[in-house]
């Protein structure tokens, strides 16, 4: 896996102010930028190339973000303090999205780990210009189309390595407001396991979607309750916080979802290890620009892995 981190400073601000113009023209300015970043910058944003050639106290990570002997990958460069959180952002040609979603997430003070799938519309390059200009956001390239759940886990392996204590799942698209981010690592912190950042508790909504497509994603959470004994209202939310703890109780390498059900997946695996989970009231607008990528197969597949969940079918 090949892996370059852009150096020059030209070329970074061409983009996102590129990047910016397209932010303006869908009505959305950029959240500014705030300063600082990832403690102890190395250089390049941030990031720290690591390789075998590197300090071997910061080994490469591979795609799934297991430690690799071999090809180096830009990961988070340090450990960090008690508290910090990190927001990893799975992406598969989410350039007109990326920038303003980075930006606003940096604005509540958290940092970003972007896990780019190799996407063919240049938003792994545009992660690298954000991470040359922000030593506040990292990058992970992957050498294909892996999955939503493999992306993750990826994302929270190197997460732990670098000691932080809240890792995040939130959507690259747009669909999750940066501006709920507090309320759900509060809530994190106060369960102890997850923050669940719901669209089903009072005060939750949702913008975009027809009543048909409403009406799926209710009956889906209906379903999760039933088959799996959950309380909770918006187990298929893929805005959560999640306390170092609970990652570390949970055997990521055991997981049997790798799309939409992955979500719900981590939510069973808490609950059945006693972590608690704390919804937050979140508004959920559909995405902005490009299209959906669950499908109707997709959603076919995570009805059944939750009935292999229930009864602990590999």
């Amino acid at each position: 896996m090949r892996i370059q981190a852009l150096q020059r400073k030209g070329r970074a601000r061409g983009l996102l102010e590129a990047a910016d113009r397209r932010v303006r023209i869908r009505r959305r300015g950029p959240v500014a930028r705030p300063p600082g970043g990832l403690q102890g910058g190395g250089g390049a944003g941030g990031l720290a190339t690591l390789g075998s050639d590197q300090d071997p106290a910061f080994p490469a990570f591979g795609p799934d973000g297991a430690r690799s002997g071999a090809d180096p990958v830009h990961a988070v460069n340090r450990r960090t303090g008690p508290g910090r959180a990190l927001v990893v952002l799975p992406t598969y040609n989410e350039i007109d999205d990326l920038a303003r979603v980075v930006h606003g997430i940096r604005a509540t003070g958290s940092e970003v780990l972007v896990v780019d799938d190799s996407s063919p519309d240049g938003t792994g390059r545009l992660a690298d210009e954000l991470a040359v200009a922000d030593n506040g956001v990292c990058v992970l390239h992957r050498p294909a189309k892996l999955g939503l759940g493999s992306a993750y886990v990826a994302g929270f392996r190197i997460g732990l390595e670098r000691g932080y204590d809240i890792l995040v799942e939130m959507d690259a698209d747009g669909s999750h407001l940066p501006a709920h981010l507090p309320a759900i690592l509060a809530a994190a912190r106060e369960s102890g396991g997850i923050g669940l950042g719901s669209r089903y508790v009072a005060g939750g909504s949702i913008t975009g979607w027809g009543p048909a497509r409403q009406f799926l994603s209710r009956g889906a959470n209906v379903y999760c309750r039933a088959v799996l004994g959950l309380s909770v209202h918006d187990s298929t939310s893929g805005y959560r916080a999640y306390t170092r703890d609970v990652l570390e109780a949970i055997d990521l390498s055991r997981l049997i979802s790798q799309g939409y059900s992955f979500q719900i997946e981590m939510v069973h695996q808490a609950v059945r290890r006693g972590f608690g989970v704390i919804e937050v009231p979140i508004h959920f607008e559909d995405r902005i620009a490009g299209r959906s990528k669950v499908s109707e197969g997709e959603v076919r597949k995570a009805l059944w892995n939750v009935v292999r969940m229930r009864f602990g079918w590999r």
